[in-house]
């Protein structure tokens, strides 16, 4: 089969385009013929190298796969052959406590597809059967791809961890990357008004197209005090983080009392402060959160089914060209997200 692979650590120009072997199933694991597979800054920082942690080289990455079901192993019942599916990104040991009480996201074993398994990013890739979930005929493969690790990411950030309330205020930092833009869907499906962050015109009426009530430029403007200013300095009850040191400081200036912060990433980086005088004052949250549970992702995506919640597609790449796919996440110019295709 073809596939993108890396064989050492760096930029853009490490992922090469190449022959690999087509994977071998065992009894309870499916065969799946990509049809896309999106990009995330996961993909990123794998390729350039994750202090502390080691791959198996070379490396497939992709972490957001759907496409077809082309074999079944001898213990698989679920799944069959020929049908249109997404793999759920995350992979834990189904027999663990955590596991038993749904936390699968919590499994000592947990992992995303693309980081310590082979990804995506390749005409084939193995999944064990219980991460294939059909999707409906109307979905896209493009649209099924772009799904999984973002919507469940803010799902999880938003109902499980934030505990969002209907009526509440949100402020989502950079509303266009692919987790952003599900957030905002995300609170305007749970009826909360929604401020969205984002960097210059364009990417700002886009953000209000998904459904921000209001929109402040991150690059142009001060997040805290557009804030203060739409919400009569009262602050927002929920901040949706995930940039880290660059917009942190705003970020934790813009919630109100009792407020809650949740993040997931760390793009700009990690080292961030926090006033604890503030912090027990004002009775502010600081919560972290990371992936989801199964569970979860078969709950959202009961909405994007309805299309009550829809993905967000920036471009579309040939799998060949997946070195200038990267260099478009990486540079900031998408809105949404970045697809490969190894049928395209």
């Amino acid at each position: 089969m073809k596939a993108a692979r890396i064989h050492r650590h760096g930029g853009p120009e490490v992922l090469i385009y190449e022959d690999a072997p087509e994977p071998q199933i065992k009894g309870d694991e499916v065969l799946i013929r990509v049809r896309a597979c999106a990009l995330n800054h996961l993909d990123l920082w794998v390729r350039g190298g994750i202090p502390g942690m080691t791959f198996s080289m070379p490396h497939i990455l992709g972490s957001d796969i759907a496409g077809e079901v082309a074999a079944v192993g001898e213990l698989c019942r679920r799944v069959r052959p020929g049908q249109r599916v997404l793999l759920s990104p995350g992979l834990s040991c189904r027999q663990c406590p955590e596991c038993a009480a749904g936390r699968d996201n919590f499994c000592p074993e947990y992992t995303i597809f693309g980081l310590r398994v082979p990804g995506g990013n390749a005409e084939f890739v193995a999944a064990p059967e219980y991460a294939a979930i059909p999707i409906p005929d109307d979905l896209s493969f493009e649209e099924a791809a772009a799904v999984p690790l973002v919507f469940l990411t803010a799902w999880h950030m938003l109902r499980s961890r934030a505990h969002l309330q209907p009526g509440e205020d949100v402020l989502v930092v950079a509303a266009s990357s692919g987790v952003g833009s599900a957030a905002v869907q995300i609170a305007k499906l749970l009826q909360c008004r929604v401020i969205a962050t984002a960097g210059g015109d364009a990417k700002l009426e886009m953000a209000r197209k998904l459904g921000a009530d209001a929109v402040i430029d991150h690059y142009r403007q001060n997040i805290a005090a557009e804030v203060k200013k739409l919400t009569d300095r009262r602050g927002v009850d929920v901040v949706f983080e995930h940039v880290g040191a660059a917009t942190w400081p705003q970020s934790m200036q813009s919630l109100a009392s009792g407020g809650r912060l949740v993040t997931c990433g760390a793009t700009t980086g990690y080292d961030v402060k926090i006033d604890l005088r503030f912090l027990f004052n004002r009775q502010h949250s600081v919560l972290g959160s990371f992936m989801g549970s199964l569970g979860e992702l078969h709950q959202v995506l009961k909405f994007v089914f309805r299309k009550q919640l829809k993905p967000v597609i920036d471009r579309v790449y040939p799998l060949s060209e997946i070195r200038a796919a990267h260099e478009r996440l990486e540079n900031k110019e998408q809105f949404g997200k970045v697809i490969v295709a190894p049928q395209a």
